[in-house]
Order: C-alpha cells, then sequence, then structure tokens
C-alpha cells in the first residue's frame, strides 16, 4: 500500500558549494522545508538579490521507511532548476520551478542514503521565467517527500500528475463521469474498484474492473456552482490483487458546465455569472514563496472576504493546495505558465514542459476555466513568427490535453486590436493601467467598448488593472502620488466602469496583495509593488479592499476611509463611506451630518473640520469610528518624498488658473504657447508617433493618448529613468515659463 513520508525537516543547506558531497556535511547551515534562500534579500530593493547554485543534502535511513518496492522521490516546487544527486549518482535534472516532480530513487538507495538536491535560480535562457515584475526566489519552497509504493502503482512518472484523470459531462439532470486512470507495471489478475462518494461520504456510484478507464454514472447530480455552491464529489480507484490493497488514489472534482459569451460573458451552468475578482502572487513579508497551509488559507479567506467570484494564479502554477482551496470555496480560476514578458526562442521546449506539467497536474480542479498561454509576452513586437508559432504549439497542446477548457492570453497594453497574436486563443485579457502608467481613469471603458466594436467574436476580458498605495496620504489625490486616496479613487473610477459592462468575461484586480519585486524603487519603500488591495504581510486591508467588498461582498459592513489620515488642513473635509447597505448616516461627535443612499455604494459626506471629530458612520446596526483633527499645516509624514526625484510635485511653484510641471500633457499641449514651449527642449527627449517604443512597440494614437495623461514631471521622471534626464534647474525654470501660461478652457 501507497505510503508518503514527507522529508521536510532538517536539510543541511550552502550556497558556497563546489561540488556535489560524498557525505553529509556537518558545517553547512541547517534548515527545514519549505525553505527560500531570498526571503529577505529577495524583497528590500536593489535588484541584487543572490541567484545561483545552492545545495540541500540529507540522509535517509531504509529502517526508517516502509517496506516498498519502489521509491519516489517528490519535489513540489524547486526554482528554479534542480537536480537530484542520491548516493553521488546523478538521477534527474528538471527546468521549471513551480511544479511537482518526482524521481525513482530505488535504485541508487542504500542503506544509509544521502539526497543532494542542487537548486538552481540563476539567469538561464532555457528556462521561463528571466523578464518580469516579481522576485524568482531560489529554494526548495514547497513540501519534498518520499513516495513507497508497490511495484504495480498508479503511475508516479508522467508530468507529476497522480495518475488520475476524471472527466464530467452533465446530461440533463444527470452526468456521465469518466475516470481515467494510468497503471505502472499492470499484473493479470489485478483488478481496479472505482468509487465515487458525495460530499457526504455516501456511495453514489461505483464498480470493479480490469479496465483502466470508465464511465460512471450519477443521478440527479449536485453542480458545482461557483461561490454559491462549490459542492464537490469524490472519485477514488483502488487497485487490487485478490484481497491485497497494492494502491489507491483520490481527487475531489466538480460537476459543472460553462461558457464564455462574447456579449453575456461568463455563464456557468447555464445561469450569466459575472467573473469579477483578483489576482495572486504567491509570497510573503519575511517568508519569500515557502508558505505553509496556514497561509494558503488566510489569503483564501481574504480574497473570500473581498466577494472575488474569480482569481487569476499569477504567473505560474500555485500549490496544489491552494487550487483544492479555490475549488472549495467556489473561486472560479485562470492557471498559466510564466510565460512572461520576453519570449525566448531558446525556451520554446520549457514552454511546453510547463505546460504540460499545468495542465496534467490540475486537470481534477473544477475551479479552472482557463489555461493562460503566456502574459504580456509582445513586450517586443507582436509578429514575431517564432513567438505566434510558440503560441499556436501551446494552443494546440491545451487542447489536446483537455478538451473541456478554453485558453486564453494577458496582453500588454500596447499590443493591436487586430493583432495575429489575439487570434490563436480562445479568449482574450489586457493588462491595462490607464489613470496610473497614464492617460485617465476614464478611457479604460471606452478602450474595451471599442475593442468589443472592433472584435465582436472575441471575448475580451481585463486581466490586470491598479494602481500603488503605501501610508501616504493626502486629501487632493493625483495620478503618481502613492497615496491611499488615490488608489480608492481610482478603484472607484475603475468599478463604475468595468464591472457593468457585462460582456467582459472576467476582470482581474492586480493584486490581492502586496508582492516582492526586488528591482522596483518607488513609493518610498523599495523592493515591492504595492498595487495590492492588502500588504505583503496581510496585516493591513487598504480602502480599496473595501470598494470591492461593497461591490462583491453580501457580508454586511461599513466602512470608513483614510483612518491613518488624521490631520487635515482644510476647513471641510470630504469624507467616504463604504458599504453594502442601502443607506448610510454619518455623525460628527454625536451629531448626524445626514442620511445617504448611493447606488454606487461610495457615500460622499462633507464634514467641518475644527478641533478633534470623532466621526461615525451607521448603517442599520452595524457602524464604523475614525477622527479627523484640524491643523494648520500640513503633517509632512503623509507626504512622499522621492528620494531619487531631482523635484517632487509638491515642490513645484503653482499659479492658479495657469500651467505647471504638475500639469497633464494633454493640457499644455492643448495651448498654443505650451506646444511652443515643449516644442524646444522637451520635445526633443519624447518619443514621436510612429516611433519604436516600450521594446519595439510603435507610438500609435491610443499610447499618445496614455501619455497625455502624465503630468509633466512624472514625464519628465519616466525619461530620466531612461536615461534622459533634465537637471533641477532645467525644470524649474521650464516650469517658471509654464506658471505664465492660461490653462485651456475645459470643453
Amino acid at each position: 500500500m501507497r505510503n508518503i513520508v514527507n522529508l521536510n525537516a532538517k536539510w543541511a543547506f550552502t550556497k558556497q558549494c563546489s561540488a556535489v558531497p560524498a557525505e553529509l556535511p556537518m558545517d553547512w547551515n541547517w534548515v527545514n522545508l519549505p525553505h527560500s534562500w531570498n526571503a529577505i534579500d529577495g524583497q528590500d530593493g536593489g535588484g541584487d538579490y543572490w541567484r545561483g547554485t545552492a545545495y540541500y543534502a540529507k540522509t535517509i535511513n531504509k529502517l526508517d521507511l516502509p517496506a516498498a518496492d519502489r521509491y519516489y522521490l517528490e519535489l513540489k516546487g524547486a526554482n528554479s532548476s534542480a537536480d537530484v544527486y542520491v548516493n553521488g549518482q546523478k538521477l534527474a535534472h528538471h527546468d521549471g520551478g513551480y511544479s511537482t516532480w518526482r524521481v525513482d530513487i530505488t535504485e541508487a538507495m542504500t542503506q544509509e542514503t544521502l539526497l543532494v538536491i542542487a537548486v538552481d535560480n540563476a539567469a538561464n535562457e532555457l528556462v521561463y521565467p528571466q523578464v518580469a515584475d516579481f522576485t524568482f526566489y531560489g529554494g526548495l519552497y514547497r513540501d519534498v517527500n518520499l513516495i513507497c509504493v508497490n511495484e504495480s502503482h498508479f503511475d508516479l512518472d508522467y508530468c507529476g500528475s497522480n495518475g488520475l484523470k476524471i472527466t464530467p459531462a452533465i446530461e440533463g439532470k444527470d452526468a456521465k463521469v469518466e475516470v481515467k486512470t494510468w497503471i505502472t507495471n499492470l499484473k493479470a489478475g489485478q483488478t481496479l474498484r472505482y468509487t465515487i462518494c458525495d460530499a457526504e461520504g455516501k456511495v453514489v456510484a461505483s464498480v470493479e474492473t480490469e479496465d483502466p478507464c470508465v464511465t460512471l454514472g450519477i443521478s440527479d447530480v449536485h453542480l458545482w456552482h461557483g461561490r454559491k455552491d462549490p459542492y464537490l464529489y469524490t472519485a477514488k480507484v483502488e487497485l487490487a490483487e485478490g484481497e491485497t490493497l497494492l494502491d489507491e488514489v483520490s481527487a475531489r472534482f466538480g460537476c459543472r458546465t460553462f461558457q464564455i459569451d462574447p456579449e453575456k460573458g461568463f455563464i456557468l451552468n447555464g445561469e450569466e455569472y459575472p467573473l469579477r475578482g483578483v489576482s495572486r502572487h504567491q509570497d510573503r513579508w519575511g517568508i519569500g514563496n515557502a508558505l505553509l497551509p496556514e497561509h494558503h488559507k488566510e489569503d483564501m479567506e481574504l480574497i473570500n472576504e473581498v466577494g472575488a467570484t474569480t482569481i487569476r494564479l499569477a504567473h505560474y502554477q500555485h500549490d496544489q493546495y491552494f487550487y483544492a482551496l479555490c475549488a472549495e470555496y467556489g473561486m472560479v480560476v485562470w492557471a498559466e505558465i510564466p510565460y512572461i514578458s520576453q519570449h525566448m526562442p531558446t525556451a520554446r521546449e520549457n514552454t511546453i514542459s510547463q505546460m504540460k506539467e499545468l495542465v496534467a497536474q490540475n486537470y481534477n480542479h473544477a475551479s479552472i476555466v482557463v489555461w493562460g498561454l503566456s502574459n504580456e509576452i509582445t513586450m517586443k513586437g507582436d509578429t514575431d513568427p517564432d513567438l505566434l508559432e510558440n503560441h499556436r504549439i501551446l494552443n494546440d497542446l491545451c487542447h489536446e490535453m483537455d478538451k473541456t477548457r478554453l485558453t486564453t492570453v494577458a496582453a500588454v497594453s500596447p499590443t493591436p486590436m487586430d493583432s495575429p497574436y489575439l487570434q490563436i486563443p480562445d479568449v482574450v485579457s489586457y493588462n491595462h493601467y490607464f489613470g496610473w502608467y497614464g492617460g485617465d481613469t476614464d478611457m479604460n471603458g471606452p478602450w474595451f467598448d471599442k475593442f468589443h466594436k472592433l472584435n465582436p467574436s472575441i471575448p475580451i476580458g481585463c486581466s490586470e488593472y491598479g494602481c500603488e498605495a503605501l501610508n501616504w496620504h493626502t486629501s487632493n489625490p493625483v495620478q503618481g502620488d502613492y497615496t491611499e486616496e488615490y488608489q480608492s479613487f481610482y478603484h472607484e473610477e475603475l468599478i463604475k466602469q468595468l464591472f457593468p459592462r457585462k460582456y467582459m468575461w472576467a476582470t482581474h484586480v492586480w493584486n490581492m496583495f502586496d508582492f516582492a519585486a526586488d528591482g522596483r524603487n518607488e513609493g518610498g519603500e523599495n523592493g515591492q509593488n504595492h498595487k495590492g488591495l492588502v500588504t505583503i504581510d496581510r496585516k493591513y486591508k487598504k480602502d480599496s479592499f473595501y470598494a470591492y467588498k461593497a461591490w462583491l461582498s453580501d457580508e454586511p459592513f461599513v466602512h470608513l476611509t483614510s483612518k491613518r489620515y488624521i490631520d487635515r488642513v482644510e476647513d471641510v473635509t470630504k469624507v467616504t463611506v463604504y458599504s453594502n447597505q442601502p443607506e448610510v448616516e454619518l455623525f460628527a461627535n454625536g451629531v448626524s451630518l445626514g442620511k445617504k443612499t448611493a447606488e454606487d455604494h461610495f457615500f460622499k459626506f462633507d464634514v467641518p473640520n475644527a478641533g478633534e471629530t470623532t466621526l461615525v458612520a451607521v448603517a442599520g446596526d452595524l457602524k464604523d469610528e475614525s477622527k479627523i483633527r484640524k491643523v494648520e499645516v500640513f503633517n509632512e509624514d503623509y507626504r512622499l518624498k522621492e528620494k531619487s526625484a531631482i523635484l517632487n510635485w509638491f515642490d513645484i511653484t503653482e499659479v492658479e488658473g495657469h500651467l505647471s510641471l504638475n500639469s497633464k500633457m494633454s493640457e499644455i499641449m492643448g495651448t498654443m504657447q505650451g506646444k511652443l514651449l515643449l516644442g524646444g527642449l522637451m520635445m526633443k527627449m519624447m518619443p514621436r508617433k510612429g516611433d519604436k517604443v516600450m521594446g519595439g512597440f510603435e507610438l500609435t494614437d491610443a499610447m499618445m493618448d496614455m501619455m497625455g495623461g502624465f503630468t509633466l514631471i512624472r514625464l519628465a521622471g519616466m525619461m530620466g529613468q531612461m536615461g534622459m534626464k533634465l537637471t533641477k534647474e532645467q525644470l524649474l525654470d521650464l516650469n517658471a515659463k509654464l506658471n505664465k501660461i492660461k490653462k485651456p478652457n475645459k470643453k
């Protein structure tokens, strides 16, 4: 009978080793798995986290193991390439840091066996990912097990799968469930016992046969219906020889139908079921990606609380436990491989192997509805024949391995709407940041309307949108200020634009949680992408978390925003309350400021600001409280000061009714004087329509519109990062000239 022995405890570890050791090194460091060597330096900024080959070593004594015919070493995550040595003999190499893989170590074992695993996260043009906005943590960051099995056993050698494939098909009120198995060394006289149990453990179908593939019926089937009813069955298959049980495998599965319609969006079991949710990365502060089950569970609880109906598990295969949680909680999932940012012709085989592993290992999860082929892979253009062929191969592979699900891509914003790349998958999504990386928030909805009109037969979604927020605050939020208030404004606007467009098959906020991106240097805290609705340590839910909860969750609540922003200079403070209740009343020091309704769930109040005021928002029996305090001078602790900036936006002199460096490019270019002024110094630096930008894309009208949403100071900063710097004196001189130009009249 199969036994699984966990090997997480006490491994010798080092980054300083020139050769595979012949015996267990007692002078190495001792670590327990899961483990990442970049848990600290991969999160502190500078883009200098250690990447290379590190070694893990452990001895196992055969006397301590269950008796078995075969022993398989199982690695659930070794990032990003790894070699397995047993008693000095190299037995296997694996490329791809996010999937399960196994090695039969039986023949190399002795009474006392030395296991050495060399794990390498160094740059490698054969393995994805290599270019991306997140940290590529090195290490054995998931479980390592020893699977002890009979000579005859369910297959352990194919793509890390469990040798069990379950395919339900709905027929009226019933279901036909094909259960297929793969057996190693199946012998005459051995039989297979198939059983399907409902969620309460009651047997609803069973058969005993020698056939490795059967179809069982479920009468009056209970459908898996997302968050509304995430009902799961369990299929178990036993391999027996007479009365002796040799091996068994099992998996939970759900019975459901779905389709993605270009007009109606996502349809689950014949009902329209809007997919509105988040994306997730798998790391945490001080831990890296070496997560424990309780970390995964907490993530799921938070995503469940916000009310999401879908999760994009970016940008790689996640832990099997988290996929299981998605099915349990009713989350509809987009699963993908790390074919991201930069196409590498040398790594085609790796995209194929990683996709095979993703599909084979996750086929039975009812939650998954689409396989993601790539993310922002057309950074350097969308017409590369090798890139297009790579996608066709992956698309065909997915449909060959899985005839029940669809394929998709996450296209980078500048990808043309008529790109040949978009014709390959079944459905499409775009990563758009209008309102953060240029452009204005109100550009988002019209862009999708235009795509939908030009491509009425292609289902379109938004796979990434978001903006960064840290503990900075203002009463006058502007794009690029990293305040919690601007993030709130941004998401309020995006919710109102995206959610009502029912043709959008899915929308995914980027991101549910802040995550490590060691190369980042912005927002006043290096090494992270701060677009999360929740901080990387999971300890603080930003206000925008509650904006989504107001729209998506049925759990009654009321939330006062900007609780960390107490000191205010204005005489009248604008206060926002988020709630999914029909009416909210706001009290200031016990005095009612009135009751309000809000169809958009965002309740706005004007509050007189004098002395110290205790605010209490009331919705039925629900209450939430915060404080504001009148001050004469703005509290500088609330203001981000970019250490590397030549000039901060708040240091710029502004004249009422006139332009400044804080004006948007579209405003400046809307005046003749502004055009003439920028026709000199700045226009020499800025790209023009038709130029190649962003890795090879041609600067189009849409991209020009996006750039028009940048303030001049922010655009100058971006140009500076590309090596085209203006001095502080040049910027101040330019600002003085802009102060003399009146702003254009609003149309």
